[in-house]
Order: C-alpha cells, then structure tokens, then sequence
C-alpha cells in the first residue's frame, strides 16, 4: 500500500527481487475513471444520484431534525444569530455553526423562514457530497487515484451517510470537517520533517475550528487520537511539528472565541452548563433518551450502516494484516481504533457516532482491491463477505413490500420494484465475491446503493403515511373552512415536526390550557380562527376543562397514525368552538 501522492497506479511501490508481475487488468470503469481529474467528476455525479432522491418528499424526522431546523427558523425570525431557542425554550445542546449555515443556505434562497425543507437540509446534502470528495482527497495522500476512487465510492455508498445527507443536522457537515483536518494531517505525517507547512496547518486548524462550532469536541477528539496514535506507534513527535501548532492553536482559538463569547455573555454561562454539563456528560454516563445500549453495540450495527463496505473488508482482511506496518495501516488504525474504543464505551449510542471513522476502514480495503494479486481470500471469508453484501439490500427489498403493509399503507408499486432491482444487483455483486474477484462486484453493488436510494428515499419513505403525523395534520387543518389563518394550541401531541410546519407560534399545552384557549380565557391576544389539536389520551381532561368554561367543543376533523417516537398509535382530533362562537376572519 504505497503512500506516495505521486504514485498514478495505487500498487504498492516497494521494491521486489526477481522478475516483476506483469500489472493487473483492471476493469473498464477503474480504466476510464481512475484518474485525479475524472475520478473527482464520477464521484460527484455518483453522490448527486445518492443524495439528493427524497430531499423534498420525505417530510421532517422526528425529533433531531426539525428541532434543528426550527431554531434556525427563529433565527430568522428574530435576527438573533447567537441565541439557539426552540419557541421559549434555550436550545443549549450544540454549538451555532449548523444553525448559521442552515440560515446561510435559506438566506440565499431568496425564500426566507418558511423556506420548504429542502432549503433546510441543504448543508447536510452538501455536506456529504463533499465527504465523498474529501475522502477521495485523503486516499491520494496514500495511493494513486484508482484507490482514492475506490475508497470514495464506499463512503458515497454508506448507508449512514445517505441517511445524514437528508436530515437538516449536524452529522455530514462535521464528518467533511474532519475528513478535511485528517487529509491535511495525513500529509504533514507523510512528509516525516518538522519543517512548517502553513498551508496545510491552515487548513488542518480552520476545520478543526469548523468542527467545533458545528458539534464541539467531537471532532478535536477523532484528530487528537489520530495524532496521538501515530506518535505512538512510529514512536516520534517531532513530526507535528509541520502543524505549526503553536500558530495552530492561536488561529484556532481566534475562529471559534468570539461566538463562544458571546453566548457566555447572552446566556451568563448557561450554555455551557447545558451542553457540557448535561448533554455531553449525560450521553457518556448514561443513555440519553432511551439511546443506551451495551459496548459492541456499534460494531453489530456497523454492518449494516456502513453498508456495502464489511462485505469487501472479510475479503481483504489477510492483505491489510501483512501490510500492517504501512503508512496507510498505521493512519487509518490511529484514526480508528482509539475513537472506536470511546463510542463504545459511551453510553449513549445511536448509528451515526462512527460515521467519521468510515474512511479509516474504506482506505485500506480500496487500496488493496485495485490491485487483486495482493488479495488472497479463503472460501468461508468469501461466502462471509457475500452474504453482508447480499443480506441488506435482500432485506430492504423485502421490507419495501412488508413494511408499508405492516402500517397499514400501501406498497409504493414503483419503489418496491425498484429495490428488487437493487436486491437483484446485490446478489451479482455478491457472486463476483464468492469468485474472488472483488474489483468487479464494486459496479453491481453501487447500482444497489443508487436503486436504494431512489427506491426508499424517493418513493417508499415518502408514501408511509401512517408515520407521516405532521404533514396530514398540516393538511387538515388548512382544510377546516374559513379558518385561514388559524391559530393553533396542541395538547399530547408535542413533535417538534409539527411546531415547524405549522409555526413559530404554535404553542404546546396542556388539556386544561387548550381548553382556556378555545374559549378565549388564555391570557394571549389572539384575534381570528382558533384550533385545538388534542391527542385522544388528553381528551376526557380537554372535554371537562371544556364543560367548566361552559363551552361544547366541536371536532372538525380526526388525524391518526403511528408516531415512530416510541411507535404509539395516536388519534388526534381538531377542535373548534361550537356554536359559532369562533371568529373567523
């Protein structure tokens, strides 16, 4: 596994005795599209057909993302572009740069706060298509661009990265920073000289900055394990030396202070108390809601997140084990092994923690599949890596049609032919492993990731209506005649996908609140149409609380479904005053 960033073929470059191998034959596709300008062009084209599917179809995910989206909704709302709030409430969980960038990409939009969803999400989609780019970056510090194109095609694949590309959040945003701040690293390592190398220690401290402003320390940890790993496993420090780490530091501190600053003096230090005291310190001792799980967690899902990758690492596991004392080995274990080691003994797990650690497994795995002599796979690891190949999209074939039936919903016909093609396609990938030549299952397994992501994203996630609470909520009550626009109270039914759709001024309450509220004894100055939204478990509180204001409440309209936070049925009714006495206007 070379680590020459001149090298053009990704073989390894150590010198051999005895005649030399004749250079394998490579695929068509690694012919026409493994080289620095095309590669760079395929990924792009591959990420878009990967990405962007679903992006303005699947509705809002509760709770993460439209949390995230309404506080930058309220940024634009209110000019104030250093507090984070949810309605009343401090939002004091993540820094401000999601926030900021999310206001940038509406702001640019022309369309202002009630810009659609899609406007929102437009950092993350971004975000991930320059993951895959700056992984393809990170490679050629190691290997020729053959390898390089490879290792940003399992990236671009991933399962977890297409999810993160399509929710308005902070996870494919900080994984490009950190792939950035790891590329520049790789690079000042690979030159083994204290000499200073400003560019690159530019570059490797402003995304360290960025990393922190988008989700604190998350991304100073995978990068100081990084560099603490490789100092010692080569045994040297002077080294990062080349990182000019005392101008490093200064840069970086001068980036990420003055927002920090300021939030200290809006919130009298409230802010850290939330997100370091309660948020961080909550997920490493306990599971923050209802997310704790026991060590190894991570490693039984990662065959299925990380998706069509395990399949290819059973198949080269031998190859990466003798070339153990490589430059590129060495990397991507420092990169993996210690952050690994952390988020599985944190308590708090969800699928996306080690997302940033994807590239160190795909690396190794590309630059050893672009030159097959040096693949040399038993049968069982070959059926092994054929069946975690095979097994997922079969899988999400099979859920396209028993799922929807499963909610009660309709199979989306297109959809689920679709992701048969994908399970189709998985199987011939499959069968290229089980023949040991791994280089050609890479075509058929990225036709299943793109028929995957056209086929849930685009057209099975969005026909799930049973779990799409909000939007038919939204739609009936813009349905209730001549109450445009309407003022809306919601009690038992409390997602934040809701307060964003209807607005700003939604107000969550309880029973009794909602029923002061239609009678008009809030203490608010609302004038015109007013809605109670009650979910059926607060409903005999409402009707009485209803009854003592002597009011008869009348139900215009029912919305039911399957709330996928706890996966509860909920039945939840649209309430106006009877008899008139609701103004209209």
């Amino acid at each position: 596994m070379t680590t020459e960033t001149s090298d053009t073929s990704g073989d390894n470059s150590a010198e051999q005795s005895g005649p030399v191998a004749p250079a394998p034959v490579r695929p068509l596709w690694l012919r026409l599209f493994g080289h620095d300008l095309s590669a760079p062009l395929f990924l792009l084209l591959v990420s878009l057909f990967l990405f962007v599917p679903g992006q303005w179809t699947v509705p809002p995910l509760d709770r993460d993302e439209p949390r995230f989206t309404q506080a930058t909704k309220q940024m634009l709302e209110t000019g104030n572009y250093v507090d984070i709030r949810f309605q009343d409430q401090a939002r004091y969980k993540k820094p401000v740069g999601i926030y900021w960038l999310q206001a940038a990409a509406v702001n640019a939009s022309g369309l202002g706060a009630e810009a659609p969803l899609w406007v929102y999400r437009l950092p993350s989609a971004i975000g991930a298509t320059l993951c895959v780019l700056l992984t393809f970056w990170v490679a050629r510090a190691f290997m020729g661009p053959a390898g390089a194109l490879v290792a940003g095609l399992f990236v671009a694949m991933a399962i977890i990265l297409g999810v993160e590309a399509r929710l308005a959040k902070t996870d494919a945003v900080l994984f490009a920073t950190i792939l950035l701040a790891q590329g520049a690293l790789a690079r000042i390592w690979l030159k083994e000289t204290p000499k200073r190398h400003w560019g690159l220690s530019f570059v490797f401290w402003t995304a360290l900055a960025a990393g922190v402003l988008i989700k604190g320390p998350v991304a100073p940890m995978v990068v100081g394990f990084t560099v603490v790993g490789l100092m010692a496993l080569k045994r040297q420090v002077a080294w990062f030396k080349g990182a000019v780490p005392l101008f490093g530091i200064l840069w970086f501190v001068l980036l990420v202070s003055p927002w920090f600053i300021a939030i200290w003096m809006a919130t009298d230090g409230a802010f850290f108390q939330e997100a370091i005291g309660k948020d961080l310190l909550g997920k490493v001792g306990q599971g923050q809601e209802s997310h704790g799980a026991p060590p190894l967690t991570h490693l039984a899902t990662m065959f299925g997140v990380f998706w069509p990758l395990p399949g290819f690492i059973f198949l080269t596991l031998a190859t990466v084990w003798r070339e153990r004392a490589s430059r590129l080995v060495l990397f991507c274990v420092s990169w993996f092994v210690p952050s690994w080691i952390v988020f599985e003994l944190v308590a708090t797990k969800l699928p996306h923690y080690t997302m940033p650690l994807l590239p160190a497994l795909a690396l190794p795995v590309a630059a050893a599949l672009v030159d097959p002599q040096r693949v040399q796979t038993g049968r069982v690891l070959r059926w092994i890596g054929a069946f975690l190949l095979a097994f997922p999209a079969v899988g999400i074939a099979i859920g396209a049609f028993a799922g929807p039936a499963f909610l009660g919903d309709w199979p989306s016909p297109p959809g689920a032919v679709i992701c048969v093609f994908a399970a189709i396609l998985a199987l011939m990938g499959a069968r290229w492993l089980v023949a040991d030549v791994p280089i050609k299952a890479i075509p058929p397994a990225l036709g299943a990731g793109v028929c995957i992501a056209i086929g849930v994203w685009g057209f099975v996630g969005p026909a799930l209506t049973t779990i799409w609470i909000s939007p038919r909520l939204l739609q009936a009550i813009s349905d209730v005649p001549g109450c445009q626009p309407a003022h809306v109270v919601t009690s038992g039914f409390n997602e934040p996908s809701f307060i964003f759709l209807q607005g700003t001024g939604t107000r969550i309450v309880s029973a009794e609140q909602a029923a002061d509220f239609l009678a008009g004894k809030d203490e608010g100055t609302v004038t015109g149409c007013r809605i109670a939204v009650v979910e059926s478990r607060q409903k005999e509180a409402f009707l009485k609380a209803s009854a003592a204001n002597g009011l008869v409440p009348q139900l215009v309209s029912n919305v039911d479904g399957l709330n996928i936070n706890g996966g509860k049925r909920q039945d939840i009714g649209l309430y106006l005053p009877a008899h008139g006495d609701n103004e209209r206007k």
